[in-house]
């Protein structure tokens, strides 16, 4: 017999294959007592445990598979998708696992600046710059100028230790998706500057 499984490192959709898995309702329990010393009937349904005992598993612990910091690795990329999580599909688990966690407080705050800078954090892990064209202003007498640009726009700037190729990109997608729908954007994606040692 092998060592069971970690479900974490299991490929998608093979949870159920974990050697020694026990059931919680085992079936020779549950015959009538006349095949209670049946060594041929236990010996049966003791296989037939075997393949049921990752869905009563499951059923025990449905609560945890919709909670993103609990639930299995492939279930939570399921989640995700189900909750609207601004996700690209190869990010690290704890990445996916906070992305899927934060995904309704995001819906909410969409659109906003709010909203925009904390979708690129989630993804880089740092807080972007962001310049936008928007204003408001209080003045007593009317007819004042109006505060902001007339044209709107929007640029986001993200300053990472070690930018790759992909990281405009992916910068693009996730600010086009989160952004306001009618506000026309621009991104940039440069180093960190470091300081020299005195």
């Amino acid at each position: 017999m092998s060592a069971p499984v970690d479900p974490e490192q299991a490929e998608p959709g093979r949870r159920g294959s974990i050697d020694g898995l026990g059931s919680s309702s085992p079936l020779g329990l549950m015959l009538p007592a006349v095949f209670a010393d049946d060594d041929l009937a236990q010996r049966f349904v003791a296989g037939l445990d075997e393949v049921l005992a990752p869905i009563h598993n499951v059923l025990d612990n449905l609560d945890s598979y919709f909670a993103p910091s609990l639930a299995p690795a492939d279930f939570t990329r399921w989640l995700g998708d189900w909750v609207g999580a601004e996700t690209e599909g190869v990010e690290e688990i704890a990445a996916l696992r906070l992305a899927v966690s934060a995904a309704a407080h995001l819906h909410r705050i969409r659109g906003t600046r709010r909203g925009l800078a904390e979708v690129v954090r989630l993804a880089f892990g740092v807080e972007p710059e962001i310049t936008e064209s928007g204003a408001a202003a209080w003045d007593a007498r009317p007819l004042g100028p109006v505060p902001g640009e007339r044209r709107p726009h929007l640029h986001i700037t993200l300053r990472l230790p070690d930018p790759g190729p992909a990281d405009q990109h992916r910068l693009d997608r996730l600010v086009a998706a989160a952004r306001p729908a009618h506000m026309p954007y621009t991104v940039q994606v440069t180093a960190v500057e470091r300081t020299s040692p005195r």
